[in-house]
């Protein structure tokens, strides 16, 4: 028996094929079955049903002509293998696939889900790779982490993700270092701290004994707007802040376009496209071993 990858689906969906049958789902009486049957080029995997059992092959041909004899090998068993049914499930999508295997809590290896329109695809052993998205609030939600999961909402060629939000929260950051007043790069909503707070962003007219949470480039700007840096400055930049070790993805307004690596983590610039943040996770993941799966056969 052929063993599968951890984290593995059919790439596309399309082919794998659904077959109910009155067969044993054995090995022995499925290859029997299936040899020398005739199977679409396309299909790689099939899908056999008898009653609440089942069980997947993986099949093989020359896949020369639109239908070829095939060779079969048992890859699932009954006991390895559950169905579920959740047409809320986009089963091209491999992050999807995993959070909905798990959620089902239900004890298997190989997970069949029959999702949106009512394709069905497996995923094997899921187990999502932990990305940390290290992320300044307010405001709330964070947008580089909603980006992320956008892009993994979506992007067919990542593995299971699972995202780790970890917010730099600027109310407590300044708090650490209680001041008579607060400046901020940005206007953002619910910053109170019971002081004034003024924003970099709206240019006041004249500078003030005001402690400015920001990061180097807020300091290059108060500098240019008033002649000098401020009298006190507290960094809120991601890349500054104790972080755990692991794969993280943040962003830093010195950078322009682009990315930039630094150890386990890829930075992102501040105003960064969903386009960005997607290859940042491409590589964050590429690099990343999958976590340990938490369901396993009975």
């Amino acid at each position: 028996m052929r063993s599968l990858d951890a984290n593995e689906i059919a790439k596309p969906y399309r082919c794998v094929s659904v077959h109910e049958t009155t067969l044993p789902l054995e090995p022995g009486p499925l290859r029997e079955y299936l040899i020398g049957r005739p199977k679409y080029r396309r299909t790689q995997f099939i899908v056999m049903g008898r009653g609440a059992e089942w069980a997947m092959v993986q099949v093989s041909g020359k896949d020369t002509r639109l239908f070829e004899p095939i060779d079969a090998e048992l890859v699932a068993p009954p006991e390895e293998t559950v169905f579920i049914r959740d047409r809320s499930v986009d089963t091209a999508n491999a992050s999807a696939m995993a959070r909905c295997a798990l959620r089902s809590s239900q004890a298997a290896r190989l997970y069949l889900i029959e999702g949106l329109y009512g394709h069905v695809n497996f995923i094997y052993d899921p187990a999502p790779i932990p990305v940390r998205v290290i992320e300044v609030v307010p405001p709330q939600p964070p947008k580089l982490s909603e980006m992320a999961r956008r892009v993994i909402d979506y992007d067919e060629d990542l593995p299971p993700v699972e995202l780790v939000v970890e917010e730099i929260d600027l109310v407590a950051l300044a708090r650490r270092t209680p001041a008579e007043a607060y400046m901020f790069p940005c206007r953002s909503s619910g910053i109170e701290l019971g002081a004034p707070v003024t924003f970099l962003d709206q240019g006041p007219d004249q500078a003030r004994d005001w402690r400015l949470v920001g990061c180097r480039r807020s300091v290059e700007i108060h500098e240019s707007l008033y002649g000098a840096p401020p009298r006190a400055f507290t960094d809120m930049c991601p890349r500054v802040q104790e972080v755990a070790p692991g794969p993280a993805l943040l962003k830093c307004c010195q950078r322009e376009r682009g990315l930039e690596h630094e150890d386990e983590r890829v930075i992102v610039p501040w105003g960064a496209t969903l386009e960005e943040v997607r290859a940042a996770l491409h590589q964050l993941v590429g690099r990343a071993q999958p976590a340990q799966p938490t369901a396993s056969a009975a």
